[in-house]
């Protein structure tokens, strides 16, 4: 326990003594730390934010003191269904100390679990029910949210980016990657076609986590049910498809995100219905029209933009993605590829499935 972190943890609203301050999970973003406390005094979470990732972090911890106040405002237990923003004692909701870094405190919610993949349809129908769930009790949500990472999820600007760097072909492999670009290309307009429901309003703008993987979701240690969704960080108002497809993306998939190997890759029809099936019982009832039609299409646009942002760091010469060999990217733009066509070639399939869940819930 350093004395840095002892100041830094002095400058919050803390009860109780501290004990003891060490470093908390595998860190990719954010430096986070527990903060232990003497006696009864309940444990919190402290974190340096990355302002290199969220330029914003004072706007950032405002979106998530907001959402957060909201949900406990309609929740049984406040202090375990969501996060505790814990203020500095200056009122503000983060501190920055004397090298201009950020840091924000929450309660540390005791008697939890977490798991680090969805590996099986039940804890895929579990992860949609969190995500269903953190939804659903902001679905009356009306306040603005500001946009901690630009042009998130938002494909028609993704595609200005992508005609500059084939335009600028900075690496030397458009040429090379004639096959790979065609995919782009060929997909373009159905894309932007769904991208327009969002900027028309077809598609309502709501209130998403942007980050929805299983270890986002936090379960109740006794009774292994879902608790609430953390790591706030990226909360901002967009269409809740992308919170969908982004999810469908990352448990569909029976292969690594970058398998080298692509006869390993496909998308589970089982894990998609268990999923919908999960955030279904959640959403069904605030879900639109739109929303619903194009629930299936999520996955496909959200992994269609994966697609399109590991080929396009592939041509301007792996400038954005960490990668552990050259063909990195490209080895990856493949395996997307090969998820891609999958959900494609089951898409029928997967608006049935959506079809009939939603007559589950809504009869």
């Amino acid at each position: 326990m350093t004395e840095n972190y002892l100041d830094i943890a002095s400058r919050f609203e803390l009860q109780g003594e501290i004990s003891e301050i060490k470093p908390l999970g595998e860190g990719f973003i954010n430096d986070t730390l527990i903060v232990r406390t003497k006696g009864d005094a309940p444990d919190y979470i402290l974190q340096r934010k990355n302002k290199a990732v969220f330029p914003d972090v004072p706007a950032m911890m405002n979106n998530i003191s907001m959402v957060t106040n909201h949900i406990k405002a309609k929740v049984a237990d406040p202090m375990r269904e969501t996060l505790t923003v814990v203020p500095a004692k200056d009122g503000k909701n983060y501190y920055r100390d004397a090298d201009g870094e950020f840091w924000a405190v929450c309660t540390f919610i005791p008697d939890t679990l977490s798991y680090t993949q969805a590996d099986s349809p039940e804890l895929a129908y579990q992860g949609g029910v969190g995500i269903g769930r953190f939804q659903s009790l902001l679905s009356d949500f009306k306040q603005p949210l500001a946009e901690v990472i630009k042009g998130f999820h938002n494909l028609p600007w993704r595609f200005k980016q992508w005609d500059e760097a084939v335009k600028n072909d900075a690496a030397g492999r458009v040429a090379a990657c004639a096959e790979e670009i065609s995919w782009i290309e060929s997909r373009r307009e159905r894309i932007l076609a769904f991208a327009q429901l969002v900027e028309d309003g077809t598609l309502p703008m709501r209130v998403t986590h942007n980050d929805t993987k299983i270890s986002n979701i936090l379960f109740d240690a006794d009774t292994r049910e879902v608790l609430c969704a953390i790591d706030l960080d990226t909360v901002m108002s967009a269409t809740v498809l992308n919170d969908v497809g982004d999810a469908l993306r990352c448990y569909t998939n029976t292969g690594a995100e970058d398998a080298p190997d692509l006869d390993t890759v496909s998308m589970s029809l089982d894990m998609f219905r268990a999923y919908i099936d999960g955030y279904l019982s959640e959403a069904a009832s605030f879900l639109c029209p739109a929303e619903i039609e194009n629930l299936a299409f999520s996955g496909i646009y959200i992994t269609f933009e994966q697609v399109l942002r590991f080929l396009m760091d592939y041509l301007n010469g792996d400038t954005y993605y960490k990668i552990k060999y050259p063909e990195h990217n490209l080895v990856r733009t493949r395996a997307q590829f090969k998820l891609l066509c999958s959900m494609e070639e089951q898409y029928s399939e997967m608006c049935k499935v959506v079809d009939e869940l939603v007559a589950k819930y809504r009869s």
